[in-house]
């Protein structure tokens, strides 16, 4: 298998664990390629049992998993706990926060819940309902066509909603890494929410944790070097060890340094 195909094959199965379904037609568009090539993709992908392809589109075969949101949320869950709780840590009582999509600001949002006062503006809907129980906690959400099952809104609509708010904090994921520390997305969309999250807030932080080192996907966002805070669960691999120097003084491991 050449390379191309090779990566082509990584970023189809990623898309469709992100999001659990995903039309011939956006593969293509996304990729850049012949909707002749990425049939032929799928049509290998498919051999596994890991996906299916059902009415013009691919998605995770039957078992490989029920949510695959609710999955994302479980992969590498006390890293992602830890994540959160160190993230948390930065985010006192009575804080203006925007909060993007993922498992991993989810968490984040989750580990907040002991915090009073906070006003939390989020296109995370899951998020937003972790925060709720907290009365003294004012949450703020954009209208729109709920994604699911990721139980997000993404679109225009969002990027307006996001431009009209400033908060103290910006917590968002990214889906990898490249080597250059360009963070990746799956889908520009992805991309501008997050950079307006960033613009529009006096401390930005990044919580991911050490497996989106290395992980390719199409959209390419700014770079590691850009944001305030990077929480990581551990240290990546050593051929990371550049960006790390290049972000250390905001650099905060949640597990310690062990690779």
């Amino acid at each position: 298998m050449s390379y191309k195909k090779r990566k082509r094959h990584e970023m189809i199965a990623g898309l469709v664990l992100e999001r659990g379904a995903i039309s011939v037609g956006e593969l293509a568009e996304i990729l850049g390629v012949s909707m002749q090539t990425i049939r032929r993709d799928i049509d290998e992908l498919c051999e596994g049992d890991t996906l299916r392809r059902l009415h013009g589109r691919v998605e995770l075969a039957k078992g490989a998993s029920n949510t695959p949101f609710d999955e994302r949320t479980d992969t590498n869950f006390s890293a992602k706990q830890a994540i959160g709780e160190a993230a948390a840590e930065l985010i006192p009582d009575g804080a203006s926060l925007f909060i993007s999509i993922g498992s991993t600001p989810l968490a984040v949002a989750r580990a907040l819940r002991k915090r009073k006062g906070l006003t939390v503006i989020t296109n995370n809907l899951s998020a937003a309902m972790a925060l709720s129980d907290e009365l003294s906690n004012r949450i703020i959400i954009p209208g729109g066509e709920l994604r699911l099952p990721d139980r997000d809104i993404l679109g225009d609509g969002v990027l307006e909603f996001f431009a009209r708010y400033r908060a103290e904090f910006g917590v968002f994921g990214t889906a990898g890494i490249a080597s250059d520390g360009s963070l990746l997305e799956f889908h520009s969309a992805e991309v501008r929410a997050s950079e307006r999250i960033r613009l529009n807030s006096q401390t930005s932080i990044l919580v991911i944790d050490r497996s989106k080192f290395g992980r390719m996907a199409p959209a390419l966002g700014p770079n590691i070097a850009d944001i305030d805070r990077v929480v990581v669960d551990r240290l990546p691999d050593s051929e990371f060890d550049h960006l790390m120097d290049a972000i250390a003084d905001g650099l905060l491991l949640a597990q310690g340094d062990a690779p």
